[in-house]
């Protein structure tokens, strides 16, 4: 049976896609903007001529990249530090939302541990108790500083909690009944039919850590640990920094620098920093709003 739209129906809809539609734009429009100074010659970029097309197509902003030694450098720290934290975090987050998805008559203290974490969310002891901690840890100048300190993120543990609560308590059951124990319920029962909160979970663990620079920041004593947030960070503040120092720079990137300007050279850095989100977002976008919304609500 069709339905008729009736008027006013009919003139909301018009409304929000020409709204939605106007803060896409906002929020596309900028970057197609950096892409195109970073396709630029110099020459146009410095003039303000450059709009959302490149003028003087060129890449040499994009090659004189990809042989500085520093940007390589805080790519490969960025790349490990998400390996490994979001590896920690899915780890943590499972092995702790899990016994905390149980009543309390198979968990006597779930309610004090639970109180505990939410207490962690509410709370904090600040920056100089953080960096005392990791400094006498010996976490200094490592990748483990940046890794550890938010090994255990407690809004994703609450939502893989929240979720393993609202499955049938007969899975687990059937699963005890055939012998199985806490660990292979775990892995066979539980994470299969979780894939859509986990799949969340690791969006939100694979963002934080990429898009991260304060932590490097603060834990890094040395320019080659920073994480490549933390780097562009420090070029961006200071973008002529670089320029005028050179004399490290081999005779290929000395040719590369005639070619180049600050404002070419930290566009294709922002947007090389963006492609990985680019490429790992759309494959996890269909597990979103579902992985969220059960993972949140309890039923």
């Amino acid at each position: 049976m069709n339905i008729k739209a009736s008027l006013s129906r009919k003139a909301f809809l018009a409304i929000n896609f020409i709204v939605l539609s106007i803060l896409a734009l906002l929020c596309v429009l900028p970057f197609v903007n950096l892409l195109a100074i970073s396709f630029s010659s110099k020459e146009a970029v410095t003039s303000g001529k450059v709009g959302f097309l490149p003028i003087g197509f060129t890449a040499s902003s994009y090659s004189f990249i990809m042989h500085s030694p520093a940007f390589l450098k805080s790519m490969g720290v960025s790349i490990a530090r998400v390996a490994l934290g979001v590896s920690v975090n899915l780890l943590l987050v499972i092995l702790t939302a899990y016994p905390l998805s149980k009543s309390t008559r198979q968990f006597r203290a779930r309610t004090f541990y639970s109180w505990v974490y939410v207490l962690t969310i509410l709370f904090s002891a600040g920056l100089i108790p953080s960096y005392m901690v990791v400094r006498y840890t010996g976490l200094l100048d490592s990748i483990w500083a940046l890794v550890l300190p938010g090994g255990l993120p407690v809004f994703n543990m609450l939502v893989v909690m929240n979720y393993f609560r609202s499955l049938p308590p007969e899975l687990e059951e059937a699963a005890y009944i055939d012998g199985a124990g806490h660990i292979s319920t775990l892995v066979k029962i539980f994470l299969p039919v979780s894939t859509p909160t986990i799949a969340t979970v690791t969006l939100f663990s694979f963002v934080f850590h990429w898009n991260s620079w304060f932590d490097g920041m603060i834990y890094m004593r040395m320019v080659d640990h920073y994480p490549l947030q933390t780097y562009l960070r420090t070029v961006v503040i200071n973008p002529e920094a670089f320029f005028r120092n050179t004399s490290n720079l081999n005779s290929d990137l000395q040719i590369l620098l005639g070619l180049v300007s600050a404002r070419t050279t930290n566009a294709a850095q922002l947007f090389l920093a963006t492609v990985p989100i680019l490429m790992v977002y759309p494959f996890l976008q269909k597990y979103f709003t579902t992985g969220l919304v059960m993972g949140s609500v309890k039923g």
